[in-house]
């Protein structure tokens, strides 16, 4: 593994456990030639995913990029990180377990979407307010206001 820092090849592990709940390993590596420390995350990945976007681009997969969205979505939201993680790879094994290794990009929106339904109502308006692209405060009105229960008629 190449050391972040300086570019060496040769990092050794010095320490190796679980993590995501076993769904990852987490090794911590020492460079032998700058003395640096960082992380790395070992995860079993069933396929390479290609993302179709909206335009008909095509790129591959970035777990990063899905990771950060999430993050921000539930920025200063009482959830542990080792909870965000496990979300994340729930949503990854989600979508590649979908059978086929093109995803198209609002496939992908929409399972994040009934993710975050699920777990924070407050990351999922946050999440929708920028896949759905809300432009103006009556957006978020409308949008909130099916989250909420309808008054029994009568």
């Amino acid at each position: 593994m190449r050391c972040p820092f300086c570019g060496n090849v040769d990092t050794q592990v010095k320490d190796s456990r679980p993590a995501e709940d076993h769904a990852a390993i987490r090794r911590r590596r020492h460079c032998t030639q700058c003395g640096g420390r960082f992380t790395t995350y070992e995860r079993v990945q069933l396929r390479d995913l290609v993302v179709i976007k909206s335009n008909g681009r095509r790129e591959e997969f970035d777990r990063d990029k899905l990771s950060r969205s999430i993050r921000i979505a539930l920025q200063k939201r009482p959830m542990e990180p080792e909870r965000m993680d496990q979300i994340i790879s729930g949503i990854v094994r989600r979508l590649e377990s979908l059978g086929d290794t093109d995803v198209r990009s609002d496939r992908i929106g929409e399972i994040v979407m009934e993710t975050l339904q699920r777990v924070d109502t407050v990351a999922y308006v946050r999440f929708a307010s920028v896949y759905k692209n809300f432009q103006a405060p009556d957006d978020f009105e409308d949008f909130v206001s099916e989250l909420r229960p309808k008054a029994p008629e009568g």
